[in-house]
């Protein structure tokens, strides 16, 4: 196995999602269910410009009081009108007190906060078609009224 490399990677896009304060289930047997919508946003990436359709959300759920699984679904609009439908699945980990913070929508230094994701596309845009056969590793910070993303194509 010494021949398989460590995969490269790949800037691909820079996202900053704007959204609205959290939408509370409650607590259920797997942990504190919660929805946030997505009001809108911006993409740039290496060559191209979207913007962040208002309408998705992120269904997350808070498994304890140091663990968030995310899950967002969205849509994005580049210049021309070419759609791209993103789903990310994410973890977001940190000392309990600044979870606690994060979840009251009160700003909290990023670097203190594991923040990784897994995003994928679909698309009809020819120009970016290939992405929908590509793996996606991504990073985050949340702040109180949007969230900040870069992610890479993994080589």
């Amino acid at each position: 196995m010494a021949d398989l490399a460590l995969p490269p990677l790949k800037f691909f896009a820079d996202l900053t999602v704007q959204v609205a304060a959290p939408q509370e289930l409650g607590r259920t047997g797997r942990g504190l269910r919660r929805l946030i919508p997505i009001l809108g946003g911006e993409v740039v990436g290496d060559g191209w410009r979207a913007r962040v359709l208002p309408g998705g959300a992120d269904f997350q759920l808070v498994v304890s009081d140091t663990l968030a699984e995310l899950d967002a679904r969205y849509m994005l609009e580049a210049e021309g009108g070419e759609r791209i439908y993103v789903t990310n699945r994410a973890l977001r980990s940190g000392p309990p007190e600044l979870m606690a913070r994060l979840a009251r929508g009160e700003p909290v230094d990023p670097a203190r906060i594991y923040f990784r994701c897994s995003p994928s596309f679909e698309t009809a845009w020819p120009a970016l078609r290939w992405i929908t056969e590509r793996v996606f590793v991504g990073s985050g910070q949340r702040h109180p009224d949007r969230v900040v993303m870069r992610f890479w194509e993994l080589g």
